[in-house]
């Protein structure tokens, strides 16, 4: 029976990573949809990189930036007393960053689809940019919302170079299930291996199956 350790912590870690990035990447996704601003390729290209990049490289970068030796590392050592390196707060940031173009870009294309026709009619109903940021963007939205928050979940529990530069492989605080597999695969634990392995891609397949039924299902009209 394989160990469902790493599988507990990688979903773990994908909840909380596809929250915050809910929380960070709409707004910033609502900014790159209307804005006309010269900074705009740049924070494109910045929120794509995760895509085009190795993930060693990614990886190989964050260690450095979360050292101890680094002014981040450092201040987070000196306020909490431990290292952003080799534990889950430091897994977090990683995923975060290495999973924002999931998030990021589905949304965009949301909010750029649902245009600026249907704010214009909330502002003539005196309805504040936040409002109806809320009441009428959001929901609009809606299927974007679901396609982002599936694909940031879904691309955190792959993860593997990344999590493994920045956290290594600590049971019960860094070794996710990418981990895991690799570990079994290594020591020619074949069995474990292919627990885990048909597991995550029996649950890869029926939440994107799951997805796809919905928006099929449930068309949005934002005409």
């Amino acid at each position: 029976m394989a160990d469902l350790g790493p599988l507990w912590l990688t979903l773990k870690l994908a909840s909380a990573a596809t929250l915050v990035l809910l929380v960070i990447g709409a707004p910033l996704a609502w900014w790159l949809a209307n804005t006309r601003s010269a900074l705009k390729p740049v924070v494109e290209a910045l929120t794509a990189l995760p895509i085009v990049l190795p993930p060693t490289v990614i990886g190989f970068y964050l260690l450095i930036l979360m050292s101890p030796n680094s002014a981040l590392g450092g201040f987070w050592v000196s306020v909490t007393g431990t290292t952003l390196t080799f534990s889950f707060t430091g897994l977090l940031i990683a995923s975060i960053f290495y999973s924002a173009p999931f998030m990021v870009q589905p949304l965009q294309s949301a909010f750029e689809a649902v245009g600026r026709g249907p704010l214009e009619a909330a502002a003539t109903l005196r309805a504040s940019p936040l409002d109806a940021f809320f009441t009428v963007a959001v929901p609009l939205s809606a299927r974007g919302f679901l396609t982002a928050s599936v694909l940031t979940f879904t691309h955190t529990i792959g993860e593997f170079g990344v999590v493994l530069m920045v956290g290594g492989n600590i049971p019960g605080e860094t070794k996710v299930i990418s981990i895991a597999i690799y570990e079994h695969v290594e020591t020619l634990r074949y069995a474990e291996a292919h627990q885990l392995s048909a597991g995550l891609l029996i649950f890869s397949f029926a939440v994107l199956f799951l997805v796809y039924a919905l928006n099929r299902r449930f068309p949005i009209n934002v005409s």
